[in-house]
């Protein structure tokens, strides 16, 4: 069988498709990373990818609008899960609330990008670009975020749970895509594809590129590793109880990564089933059931770092909103600010951030959308800035005016 380069190489980042639980006894000196006891900061990017609709997710049950606007998909007060006075959680999301009161968990409402479009396709590239309006942009803000960091030979330091790697991670920073830890066939989309023990290891054996070479070298070493493992004996912490289904599964293998402390500095991983055109639901329904399986993913994930939670920052965005009133199928369209979700050790939880617009007709973007207030860039600057260290923002986000001033004081 003939594989190209192409099928590894994107963007100049290396993309491993195929490589659900990682083998306890693995250490990081398999591969060639830093020594153990260096405390490592990682950051997690999570995407609701179809456009989440953050006034059902965080409800803000003071505002008389809201439940004016949506006569009968709104969450009654009665069945919010009260946070502050005014914003409160949707029932289906009981398991944040213990990372609320614990202050691990802040939200920032009215937030997203500040570029115009409603297109799910633009709007998502352009929040993994990191420049809204500007489709030229070849590589990730979660790539550029690398620049420049320390960093030491895993094969792992940026990875994307899933078959493929998004944009966000696209760039010059190596970086890998793992869809599942215990299927090593190579190819894409080809079922035919020849096992990574042959066709992975011949084509860089003889590689002249020494950066290539290297690259693939470690992550052949590192699959051939996981493959000679029995995988299914991982368990996950006492009460990390993931759901079952794609966005449980890759963050389950994410803390397996993590805990075989394999060097992970950057992780992506989406979820889709946010696009509620009919029938969005309320307490039940399309947005209770993926709400159920965001926010227990996240809990399960979160509880199965234990003390590495410490030093991990998880944040979560979508491309765009959903409009402030209900449509006529009992559901929701393209809108334009949103909420985003920062949990981690060093974030100062159990508080909602960004100034909230209202929902008075006056004060709704174009006369139908929650108002944006706080450039995603705003948020995600502070984390790359004020905890993984890289300064360097106009970089990260080229064309941003926000400066660190500016910054919302997420972190302590």
């Amino acid at each position: 069988m003939s594989i190209s380069r192409r099928i590894f190489l994107r963007n100049g980042a290396l993309a491993v498709v195929g490589t659900t639980a990682l083998p306890s006894f693995l250490t990081r000196a398999a591969f060639g990373a830093a020594d153990p006891g260096i405390r490592n900061k990682r950051l997690v990017v999570i995407f609701q990818r179809g456009a989440a609709d953050g006034l059902n997710i965080v409800v803000p049950h003071g505002e008389p609008n809201y439940y004016a606007m949506r006569p009968t998909i709104n969450i009654p007060k009665k069945s919010v899960l009260d946070l502050d006075g005014f914003f409160g959680l949707h029932p289906s999301m009981a398991s944040f609330q213990p990372l609320w009161n614990q202050k691990h968990l802040a939200i920032v409402h009215a937030a997203g990008s500040p570029d115009p479009t409603r297109s799910h396709f633009d709007a998502q590239d352009y929040m993994e670009s990191g420049t809204p309006g500007l489709k030229v942009t070849d590589d990730g803000w979660l790539n550029r975020a690398l620049h420049d960091l320390p960093a030491d030979n895993s094969a792992f330091r940026a990875i994307a749970l899933g078959p493929s790697l998004p944009r966000i991670l696209s760039g010059k920073e190596p970086a890998v895509a793992v869809n599942n830890l215990n299927d090593f066939s190579v190819g894409g989309k080809n079922p035919n594809a020849a096992p990574m023990s042959n066709t992975f290891e011949a084509m860089y054996d003889h590689s002249v590129d020494t950066v290539l070479h290297g690259t693939g070298t470690e992550t052949f070493d590192a699959v051939k590793t996981l493959k000679a493992a029995d995988a299914a004996q991982y368990t996950p912490a006492p009460n990390a109880n993931y759901p079952k289904g794609r966005f449980g599964d890759s963050l389950k293998q994410l803390a397996q990564l993590i805990k075989a402390n394999l060097g992970v500095q950057v992780a992506f991983a989406d979820i889709g089933g946010w696009d509620h055109h009919v029938n969005e639901g309320s307490t039940q329904g399309q947005i209770a059931n993926v709400l159920g399986d965001f926010s227990q993913s996240i809990s399960a994930f979160w509880t199965d770092l234990g003390d590495l939670g410490e030093d991990t920052v998880v944040v979560t965005m979508s491309e765009f909103g959903r409009t402030a009133r209900e449509n006529g199928n009992r559901g929701t369209d393209h809108g334009h600010a949103n909420v985003m979700f920062v949990l981690g050790g060093p974030v100062k939880g159990g508080k909602v951030y960004g100034r909230w617009p209202g929902l008075d007709q006056s004060q709704l973007y174009e006369g139908r959308d929650l108002a944006l207030t706080t450039d995603f860039r705003m948020v995600l600057g502070e984390v790359v800035s004020k905890y993984l260290g890289n300064k360097d923002l106009k970089t990260v986000f080229p064309g941003f005016e926000g400066q660190p001033g500016q910054f919302l004081k997420l972190l302590g």
